[in-house]
């Protein structure tokens, strides 16, 4: 419980920091173009408590990310997914993105729509889920049920309309940053009990995704007991090929998070790559800088070639 307190002073002092706020007026949109769809049967965007959803947009020197500020969402009381589908020669394959923002807020251009632009030019089709927060937490490992229900209704609906969207069911894959990197993991090791009751027949279709991408994941070690794998995350044969990239000095996530969590892939027999860089710390998403780790995205589209997601 101590590091949300520490991801969510981090945000908050950069938030305070800024050289101005200014607030949305009602719930996060997408581009033109795109449209966002409710994930649960008898919702509906833009009623109820999805009105209360607020988009924070904040700039100044201290906010700044690659350069430029950065917008987030708070308050999501219904989660939804917003498709993009590449412009031209798609692939056939899906990625299903988890922004971070510590189970309080979703960074939602960071880690959101700018990695639907990345994946889009690779040919892959990108669903953002603007997943429910910030989350009832229980549980000592901080068991976000609520976010995880809506990632497995998310992968499952997106298999089950496959045809809908014109993907491959069996090439769908999930991308997540910091807590949505920890949603990945919970994903990947926990796809074949749904946390929900069934609500309709997207549910009966598996959940599990084909591939898994985190960066600079959360919540999967913990430190009290020496930076043991987080015991709800159960690894098995039967999870995922995945990509795990983090920097040694961040200072949100600590790099033991990716290292426990690949060294478990490995001893299951899960095809695993592990990207650690020296520096770079926390919530640099798709930005490039001088930093190194800013060119993962050429890293994992190696690596989305060599598994055969991205034609060679």
């Amino acid at each position: 419980m101590r590091r949300c307190g520490r991801v969510v002073g981090v945000l908050l002092a950069l938030v305070a920091a800024s050289a101005r706020e200014v607030r949305g007026q009602g719930a996060w949109e997408p581009g033109p173009g795109h449209v966002q769809v409710a994930i649960w049967p008898g919702e509906v965007i833009g009623a109820g408590g999805e009105r209360a959803a607020t988009v924070v947009d904040s700039a100044g020197a201290p906010r700044l990310v690659g350069g430029k500020p950065w917008r987030y969402v708070e308050r999501v009381a219904m989660a939804t997914l917003t498709v993009y589908a590449p412009a031209a020669g798609g692939t056939g394959a899906a990625v299903v993105v988890f922004p971070g923002g510590g189970y309080n807020i979703l960074a939602i251009d960071l880690e959101g729509t700018e990695a639907c632009d990345w994946l889009t030019s690779l040919g892959i089709t990108c669903a953002l889920l603007k997943y429910r927060v910030p989350c009832v937490k229980t549980g000592p490992y901080r068991d976000c049920r609520t976010a995880l229900a809506d990632a497995q209704r998310a992968v499952g609906l997106l298999r089950a309309e496959a045809a809908r969207w014109g993907i491959d069911p069996h090439r769908i894959g999930v991308l997540g940053f910091s807590a949505g990197g920890h949603m990945v993991a919970a994903l990947s090791t926990g796809w074949a009990r749904r946390v929900y009751p069934r609500v309709d027949a997207a549910d009966t279709v598996s959940c599990r995704p084909d591939f898994a991408m985190a960066l600079y994941p959360g919540h999967l070690a913990v430190p009290e007991r020496g930076f043991v794998l987080n015991p709800a995350i159960r690894v098995t044969a039967r999870t995922p090929p995945t990509l795990l990239v983090q920097a040694e000095d961040d200072p949100v996530d600590p790099v033991e998070n990716s290292i426990v969590y690949h060294a478990a892939l490995r001893r299951a027999g899960v095809p695993v790559e592990l990207h650690l860089y020296a520096s770079g710390g926390h919530a640099f998403g798709l930005r490039r800088t001088a930093a190194p780790v800013t060119g993962w995205p050429a890293v994992a589209e190696g690596w989305l070639r060599g598994i055969g997601v991205v034609p060679q």
